[in-house]
């Protein structure tokens, strides 16, 4: 488990991260979200004791992390996939970091079976593409078998294949009881594996819920429907529905009424109802919209 509170770290008169508390618990995945700029990795990097806090603190399982007596096994991170020598191999790069953790090569073949790597275990890791970086990474987060796993971005480079293998490991540590940390900007694949959210923008806490919760909660009730006559319909339904709008298989998008609601109302009004289908948000919309005050870095509208 991870305790962060009141946790504050300032940059001269630049305030990176402010006064935030979470709590990120074992036997789940947690996603921590935000834009660029939010304060994403200047809070892992506090949690990890490579940045000092300005104000508040962390506990790893009760206690400061820089107090752990054997801190391989107790987290476990990936913030940077290239922090590796280039001219030393995969295996050799896992055995140097295992000596000095007291951890048998054994156990360094077991990762790299774990992650991919046997076959190129020997190659020089600096011929490595990103994706086999990014998997060196993850198998130096998992040498010492730890019960936090800790990644930032840990999809980067990995083709379909890898990331769907990374979905499924991660799937799998949190159901034997292990606390999973991980920040990525790839918000399909954070609505696949994530059980809580932590969403900060600007250095604040936005929204710390379940997924469920979160996507429930920016839904508005926006239906699809497809009807024997769509004008009737709207016109039936004008006084009550919030917007309408067409798609383009020229349905009729309702918002602000329940899918009950309009199918009673057509029926009522004699009309053939041939779809009826209540649309779900999606976490990258309802992160848009939760986040769009907070952006640093802003886009200009795409010519047409």
């Amino acid at each position: 488990m991870i305790e962060v509170r009141n946790l504050t770290k300032q940059y001269g008169s630049v305030t990176a991260v402010d006064d935030i508390s979470f709590t990120v618990s074992s036997g789940q995945v947690t996603g921590f979200l935000g834009p660029n700029g939010a304060g994403k990795s200047t809070t892992m990097r506090m949690i990890l004791g490579l940045d000092r806090p300005t104000g508040g603190s962390v506990l790893v399982n009760g206690s400061p992390y820089r107090n752990s007596c054997a801190p391989v096994h107790e987290i476990g991170a990936l913030l940077e996939a290239k922090g590796f020598d280039k001219a030393r191999s995969a295996r050799n790069h896992l055995i140097g970091l295992a000596a000095s953790a007291g951890i048998g090569t054994a156990r360094v073949d077991e990762v790299l079976a774990l992650v991919g790597l046997s076959d190129v275990a020997k190659q020089k890791a600096g011929g490595f593409s990103l994706g086999m970086g990014q998997r060196l990474g993850i198998a130096v987060a998992l040498l010492g078998d730890p019960g936090i796993v800790m990644l930032d971005e840990p999809v980067n480079g990995l083709d379909p294949d890898g990331v769907l293998w990374i979905r499924t490991l991660l799937r799998a540590l949190a159901d034997e009881g292990r606390t999973v940390f991980l920040s990525s900007h790839l918000m399909t694949e954070m609505e696949l594996i994530a059980d809580q959210l932590i969403i900060i923008g600007r250095g604040k806490i936005l929204a710390d819920t379940s997924m469920t919760q979160f996507i429930e909660s920016w839904s508005s009730n926006r239906v699809r429907v497809m009807t024997s006559d769509v004008a009737a319909l709207q016109g039936v339904l004008a006084d009550r529905a919030q917007a309408f709008e067409r798609d383009h298989h020229g349905a009729l998008i309702v918002t602000g009424l329940h899918a009950a609601q309009i199918g009673q109302a057509a029926y009522e009004a004699g009309l053939v109802v041939l779809e009826l289908t209540p649309l779900a948000v999606s976490l990258e919309q309802a992160f848009m919209e939760l986040t769009k005050d907070s952006l640093q870095f802003h886009t200009g509208e795409v010519a047409a």
